[in-house]
């Protein structure tokens, strides 16, 4: 078994109840430009950066500007998340066992700064983060592996040291481009396998000891490095 190093662990739908006002926030965006969001734009609004979901209702709305509906979309889930957000069931036991094993965990989040800031602030003003990641501070967010390897790089660990914990398909596929070991606990879409991803139905189930066996041994052979050097890991059930 690999030593775990870190946690990296994701914000909107993981930590914080938030995929729903971000849904809300959409949804009203959505509406102001004539279009009836419905599950079908789900793939583009749960865990998408703000630029994506905006592109995208511009598109399927035939009208607006992305920059404009970006602006309108961040206020709106700003506002949202000023009022309150609950934590996750689960998360807060989570948080705390790390903090008492000394193993360090950061926020990399694929939401804006202000946004961020706002959760960080208010709801997780107690979490001891290392530091937080936003869209804004790698060149490219989630589904990229930017943010992920730009965590691990700051807590100056080997990026496949690092379990992250994830809830949509977009963050999922970030980390595991990234070279992470990924605990995935979805919550308002389901995210598809993958050979680094293993699944819970909550946090509440979730120790220190389930994510260190997030991170088997690597394989050996010639397969055995992924495209970025890191070693690629056998997924578990």
């Amino acid at each position: 078994m690999s030593e775990l190093a870190a946690v990296l662990f994701d914000m909107d739908g993981t930590l914080v109840d938030t995929e729903v006002l971000w849904w809300q926030t959409t949804e009203e965006v959505a509406a102001g430009l004539g279009h009836r969001l419905t599950r079908a734009d789900a793939g583009e609004v749960v865990g998408r950066a703000v630029e994506d979901t905006a592109a995208h209702l511009v598109r399927v709305a035939g009208r607006g500007d992305v920059d404009g509906v970006g602006a309108d979309l961040t206020a709106g889930f700003f506002a949202r998340v000023e009022a309150g957000a609950p934590m996750r069931p689960g998360a807060q036991r989570l948080l705390s066992a790390l903090e008492r094993d000394g193993l360090p965990f950061a926020l990399v989040s694929a939401s804006p700064r202000v946004v961020v800031d706002s959760v960080v602030g208010g709801t997780l003003a107690h979490v001891p983060f290392a530091f937080t990641l936003a869209a804004e501070d790698t060149p490219r967010t989630k589904p990229h592996p930017d943010p992920y390897r730009a965590a691990a790089g700051r807590l100056g660990v080997p990026v496949a040291a690092c379990v992250a914990v994830e809830d949509s398909p977009d963050g999922a596929a970030s980390a595991e481009a990234a070279g992470c070991g990924v605990l995935v606990v979805p919550s308002l879409l389901e995210v598809p396998d993958g050979p680094a991803r293993t699944f819970r139905s909550s946090l509440t189930d979730v120790d220190v000891a389930s994510l260190r066996a997030c991170l088997p041994a690597p394989r050996t052979g010639p397969d055995a490095r992924g495209d970025d050097g890191s070693a690629r890991r056998p997924h578990h059930p």
